[in-house]
């Protein structure tokens, strides 16, 4: 029986796809070494952005641009984000339900907890794991596996839900069971590569992952 749910933020609960993709044409403009368009950002999304910062340049010190970036996906936030459909419902259901919650995702703490507000779900978490709290970000284990030792969870009644790669490939490594979703812009049948437990084509088909009946 699942006792704990894991969530990835970026493009899982929180539908930042297309401010994290107007900010990176935006910063990247004339400093990639090729044409440069939205295909060319998401197969990379989920990564760290340096990870994808270079990535994209092909240069090694990117902290000047991970600065632009950061500086103007703040400006835009508020306008691009939306919160993907039934998130806030499924969450207040599995909370009231006993179910413990959590956050873990590559992205700052400042901007996480500001979507998270934004949307009225942050007081349904008992763990928010970020980039900044880590030595190693998914796809290594760690950042589920501390979400783990935050909540004293049983990684066997743990489930971690991603719209990526990197979070289905970090929960198969924490030992918790991997969950992709189907709205995640890379598609299916990428994720489906990577092996993960499940995969749900709407938020509400978690209630019968963790026992509960979909209202």
């Amino acid at each position: 029986m699942i006792r704990t749910v894991l969530f990835d933020l970026d493009g899982t609960i929180i539908d930042t796809n297309e401010l994290i993709i107007e900010t990176f044409l935006h910063v990247l403009r004339d400093k990639t070494p090729s044409p440069f368009t939205r295909e060319h950002i998401i197969p990379s999304m989920g990564l760290t952005l340096e990870e994808q910062i270079r990535i994209f340049t092909g240069q090694d010190q990117v902290d000047e641009l991970v600065a632009a970036y950061r500086e103007y996906n703040v400006t835009r936030h508020d306008e691009l984000v939306r919160e993907f459909p039934y998130v806030k419902e499924v969450m207040a259901e599995l909370h009231a339900s006993g179910i413990q919650l959590g956050v873990v995702t590559t992205k700052m703490r400042a901007t996480t907890e500001r979507a998270l507000r934004m949307f009225g779900l942050i007081d349904y978490l008992s763990t928010i794991v970020t980039v900044q709290d880590v030595t190693h970000p998914k796809p290594h284990p760690e950042p589920v596996l501390r979400a783990v030792e935050a909540l004293k969870a049983d990684p066997v009644q743990t489930i971690m839900v991603g719209d990526s790669p990197a979070d289905i490939q970090a929960a198969n490594a924490a030992g918790v069971v991997s969950c992709g979703v189907a709205w995640s812009l890379k598609g299916e049948a990428v994720l489906r590569q990577y092996e993960p437990r499940h995969i749900i084509h709407d938020m509400r088909d978690l209630y019968a992952l963790v026992g509960l009946e979909r209202k």
